[in-house]
């Protein structure tokens, strides 16, 4: 817990003065105020998150937390648990949707085994870190213990932590794992109180029998469970996924090391959620890569507290989302920093 505890202690909330300082900057470029919309707000943000009123855009890394579910076993998912290696694979060979659209962004992905089960041969690109093979099946019992949770969150904490030692500027959330909607919808029925159908959707894109069954499965998880939603560790212990409590650590470590963090979709916001619930300011460095197709994904951007930055239909995951949106970020922050002011230009200001 010594990771975790020490990051947790190190989350600040904004600084309003940074704040009130970077839009007075975007007020006196040539523009009228306010007329670049949230590109205005992203730069402003960026700008309070560094502690940097002309900050750094460069190096953007794409972190895809992989990891098994247990509760596949309850053929919540169209595709079997093999495909989540296989995937990782397909990362690493640079295939992928998020390897597409990171290339396009001009970010890196790196992949990390927190809890695959498979056993990877060391390669390029690749982090493991592989706290157990999967989750148990939440069904029938808690899918990992506490101390579990912790460990997989801790993997998290120190990617953060690298990522400042390697003056990364941005970092974004990514997820692979056969199973993983159900978890993510358990997680926000516990905090939220509400019915398992409102946040359950069709994932991979099952039918509606599956769905069906999709529900009472979830909903028998967490009867069984009776996660407390008070306590993040506990929901996140008896129905999350390893992948998500990595995700909840990166976001976590992010907050403490002031990086700007990119959530991507229904996955990566489970982790978020976590993250929130368990430091209210974190939320504050938190940009919200776009709305799910996924229903459950809006109730937990609300609880966040956070407006997505696109709404393209997305439901890929892999950290897809999130490559498009830094891209969004970036030039916000590219307005703040060389954008012409007033006087520079010899234009009026009124």
């Amino acid at each position: 817990m010594e990771l975790l505890e020490s990051a947790l202690a190190k989350i600040q909330p904004l600084d309003e003065a940074l704040l009130a300082q970077a839009q007075a900057k975007l007020d006196n470029k040539t523009k009228p105020q306010g007329s670049l919309g949230l590109l205005e707000d992203m730069a402003r943000r960026y700008a309070a998150i560094t502690g940097d009123l002309t900050p750094k855009i460069g190096r953007k890394v794409i972190f895809t937390f992989a990891g098994d579910h247990g509760i596949v076993e309850e053929g919540v998912s169209l595709f079997p648990k093999e495909v989540t290696p296989q995937m990782v694979l397909n990362f690493l060979r640079g295939g992928a949707g998020v390897n597409v659209l990171a290339r396009h962004a001009g970010a890196e992905v790196r992949v990390v085994d927190v809890g695959v089960d498979y056993d990877f041969e060391p390669t390029e690109g690749l982090i493991i870190n592989k706290i157990a093979k999967g989750t148990r099946n939440f069904a029938k019992g808690s899918a990992m213990t506490r101390e579990e949770a912790v460990a997989a969150i801790e993997v998290g904490i120190a990617l953060a932590d690298r990522a400042k030692a390697e003056g990364i500027a941005m970092v974004g959330t990514g997820e692979m794992g056969i199973g993983n909607t159900s978890p993510s919808s358990a997680i926000i029925a516990a905090f939220a109180g509400c019915s398992v159908r409102e946040v359950t959707h069709r994932g991979t894109g099952i039918g509606d029998q599956a769905l069906e069954h999709k529900i009472k499965v979830i909903q028998a998880g967490l009867d069984l469970n009776r996660p407390n939603p008070e306590d993040p560790l506990d929901v996140l212990s008896k129905v999350g996924g390893l992948e998500i409590a990595g995700i909840a650590g990166l976001v976590l470590g992010a907050a403490a090391n002031r990086i700007p963090v990119v959530v991507d979709g229904f996955i990566s916001t489970a982790g978020a959620l976590i993250a929130c619930e368990m430091h209210p300011n974190v939320k504050e460095y938190i940009f919200a890569a776009h709305n799910s197709v996924e229903i459950g994904h809006q109730m937990m951007l609300q609880r966040i507290g956070a407006k997505p930055i696109l709404d393209l239909q997305l439901r890929l995951g892999e950290g897809t989302g999130a490559a498009l949106a830094m891209a969004l970020i970036e030039a916000g922050v590219k307005v703040l920093n060389e954008m012409a002011t007033f006087e520079e230009a010899g234009v009026a200001s009124s």
